[in-house]
């Protein structure tokens, strides 16, 4: 594999910048190298190479390669959660904040895809091995659900007959093939229209 030379390069034990900052210099270098070349061909020795740290001591920051792609996916899934937040928050009553979460997520997870597929592929890898940054997201966004159903019984919006965690987990199953990593890449085909249609259809059952 051609390597690239990235910014970092080994500081002086003596003067060189803080824990967090060296582990910073780390994630930025390590996803750039993944955006070349993708996460599952890379080895801990090749970022090594690139950055110009030793293998060692990137081992003192991060224990494995898959701590390095975790981070790396944390900050995507992070940065998916904001955007979703966001657009609920921007709506009015519960029935249109649901619409939006599910608009909103498909949208943010479409963009990694498209715009950069070899770090959509680092959390590919999450969501099949079941990282801690994936299952944290999946309790995030499965609590924001549970929040507006809850809004929406208030409100006279949604039904009070099921148990909310039954409810929420079921809509949740339904909007998984879209934001999920792993699945989203085998529904792209009907990923622009089926946000709509499921939500109306969710709705349609959350009717009182």
């Amino acid at each position: 594999m051609n390597h690239t030379t990235l910014h970092p390069t080994n500081p002086s034990p003596a003067r060189g910048p803080a824990g967090h900052d060296v582990r910073d210099q780390i994630v930025v270098a390590a996803t750039e190298y993944f955006s070349l070349y993708g996460y599952e061909k890379t080895t801990v020795s090749d970022l090594a190479k690139a950055i110009g740290f030793s293998k060692a001591y990137i081992y003192k920051f991060f224990e494995s390669k898959q701590a390095i792609g975790e981070h790396i996916c944390g900050n995507c899934l992070r940065q998916i959660e904001t955007e979703v937040r966001a657009a609920v928050d921007a709506a009015g009553q519960p029935p249109e904040k649901l619409r939006r979460m599910f608009k909103a997520s498909v949208e943010a997870s479409l963009r990694l895809f498209f715009q950069d597929r070899k770090l959509y592929d680092i959390a590919a890898s999450a969501a099949t091995g079941r990282w801690p940054t994936v299952q944290a997201y999946e309790l995030a966004m499965g609590a924001l659900l549970q929040d507006i159903l809850q809004q929406g019984r208030k409100t006279g919006d949604f039904e009070r007959k099921t148990p909310l965690d039954e409810t929420a987990s079921a809509i949740y199953l339904v909007m998984r093939p879209y934001i999920n990593p792993l699945l989203l890449q085998h529904s792209l085909e009907t990923s622009e229209t089926a946000p709509a249609q499921l939500s109306s259809l969710v709705l349609r059952s959350l009717s009182p």
